[in-house]
């Protein structure tokens, strides 16, 4: 049975060169979550100010929201090979000098544009393995599907490993840990992605002669847009608190650990999304999935202690996942084949866009009524994603045929 419920990620990485794609895309993407806590961690180490923490991290991500479609716009003119590389080398001189200037006491205006160039030319690998995955399985619609639940367990699982590794080298070791970790592994996996030439789309470069780019669809695109800064908001904004919780709990090396809970939650709801074959589409689950996130965020504003609030995060967690690859699923169906990595991109620049504020507002909450009321700020961001969620154009709300020609697992 156990066999069973895995063998459509069997099927799928199956697929030649998948495997070693999905993989390197993996350690690519470690610096998503080690980035803005490294951040984190560093600045209100050196400084002892949550606030101006939240604002540098506000910057890193708020850049990377402004440049991520150009980022994906590059990966379908130019190449992933091409589009990459380039950005990858600046994020990672960026990133040493963001350490640079905090540990040297130079001044703040350095660091912000250290933090932006860092968050400008990190690229959209989660976009760029997602078009891969498109690509690859052209045609197969559940094969997508499951390949975009694998892709969210991916996510997950750097949100597992990154934050604990992050925590525990910054308070242990020294707090540029984080950051130097993010340099080190996404210059090593994006380089080894990028080599991978077999499996990235065909470029498409835009011929003015040829006519206009077909369309996105932008109600769909709004709608999305409007959910992910929800989400974004979400995620920016617990990643603050619960590092500020920890340590007002005398446990601030958990924070990791309770940023991992979150993540572990979510991971496992991905595992099951992946393996099960859907009656209903995927407007209807991204709907029901952002709603169940909202509720399941509101005890954290009253959780007592760190055990309590782990407990919390494990339940929410499992709500993250499931609206994620619905939402990508609905994404993919719509936009043109030429635009896919571009429309992904557009998507992660509305939760990047989210994560800025999010984590911006619950600092300025924790330095003034500290880390419970910070919660409220997720809470809030919630609402945000599903009145969003239920605008979204429903498409067809059925599941996705399988089609004949796909040979039984």
């Amino acid at each position: 049975m156990l066999s069973s419920a895995f063998s459509p990620y069997a099927r799928i990485l199956a697929t030649p060169g998948a495997l070693a794609f999905s993989a390197t895309g993996l350690v690519a993407r470690i610096p998503i979550s080690t980035v803005s806590l490294g951040i984190v961690l560093l600045v209100s180490q050196q400084t002892g100010s949550y606030g101006l923490a939240g604002a540098i991290s506000a910057v890193y991500v708020l850049a990377n929201a402004l440049l991520a479609v150009v980022h994906g716009r590059l990966a379908d003119r130019l190449g992933q090979a091409r589009a990459l590389g380039p950005a990858i080398a600046v994020f990672g001189v960026a990133g040493i000098a963001v350490v640079v200037t905090v540990t040297s006491g130079a001044p703040t205006w350095t660091t912000y544009a250290a933090a932006a160039v860092a968050g400008g030319a990190l690229p959209q690998v989660g976009s760029c393995v997602r078009a891969r995955w498109a690509h690859v399985l052209r045609g197969d619609a559940p094969g997508v599907q499951t390949a975009f639940a694998l892709e969210a367990v991916v996510d997950e699982a750097v949100f597992i490993t990154g934050p604990i590794i992050v925590t525990f080298l910054a308070t242990l070791w020294h707090p540029a840990a984080g950051i130097l970790t993010a340099v080190v592994t996404g210059l090593v996996g994006t380089l080894a992605l990028t080599a991978q030439r077999r499996t990235q789309p065909p470029v498409t470069p835009h011929d003015a002669s040829t006519g206009a780019r077909p369309p996105l669809p932008l109600a769909t695109m709004a709608a999305l847009t409007a959910l992910c800064f929800g989400l974004g908001s979400i995620f920016g904004a617990t990643e603050v608190a619960t590092v500020a919780f920890a340590e007002e709990q005398d446990a601030k090396a958990w924070a990791g650990v309770l940023l991992a809970l979150w993540a572990l939650g979510s991971l496992a709801a991905g595992v099951v999304v992946g393996a099960v074959v859907w009656r209903v589409g995927p407007a209807v689950r991204m709907r029901w999935s952002a709603a169940a996130l909202t509720l399941a965020m509101a005890p954290l504003i009253v959780a007592p202690s760190v055990w309590v609030l782990g407990l919390v995060l494990l339940v929410a967690g499992a709500a993250i996942s499931p609206t994620l690859i619905s939402t990508m699923s609905l994404i993919e169906q719509a936009a043109p084949r030429e635009r896919v990595t571009e429309a992904m991109a557009v998507l992660h620049t509305g939760m990047a866009a989210g994560i800025a504020p999010g984590a911006a507002l619950a600092g300025l909450c924790i330095d003034t009524w500290g880390a419970h009321a910070a919660y409220v700020v997720p809470v809030v961001s919630g609402v945000i994603a599903v009145t969003a969620a239920w605008l979204a154009p429903a498409g067809d709300t059925r599941s996705e045929p399988v089609p004949s020609e796909v040979p039984a697992p």
